[in-house]
């Protein structure tokens, strides 16, 4: 029987795993066959993004999603501002796929710099 978890629930608990560094949690949430793409990596799988994009948590001062919306076919756009240990602030939105309750897929769209406020 199929995962019923909300796919944005799913969402909200891997950027949980990833702010608190938790691997067997992010783990247990990706989809072995899980693709990262994002402007500095194209199409990676599981074993890449737990290696090189899962670790980078420690410069970050703090995250906040701002929104986890679904859309249809397990898809969900989330909407997230995020300040750097240097005091640099961003906005970033990623669609994330999740089949069965598990993410199989993350597509990341950077944000420029934002202002304070």
């Amino acid at each position: 029987m199929p995962d019923t978890t909300a796919p944005e629930d799913v969402a909200r608990a891997c950027f949980a795993a990833y702010l608190a560094q938790d691997r067997p949690a992010m783990e247990r949430l990706l989809a072995e066959e899980f693709v990262f793409t994002s402007p500095q990596d194209d199409h990676i799988d599981r074993a890449a993004f737990l290696e090189v994009c899962f670790p980078t948590a420690d410069r970050v001062r703090s995250q906040v999603v701002l929104g986890a919306v679904p859309f249809g076919d397990g898809q969900v756009f989330v909407r997230y501002a995020y300040e750097l240990l240097s005091g640099e602030r961003h906005r970033n939105v990623e669609v994330m796929t999740v089949r069965d309750g598990r993410l199989t897929e993350t597509q990341v769209y950077f944000g420029g710099r934002f202002p304070e406020g």
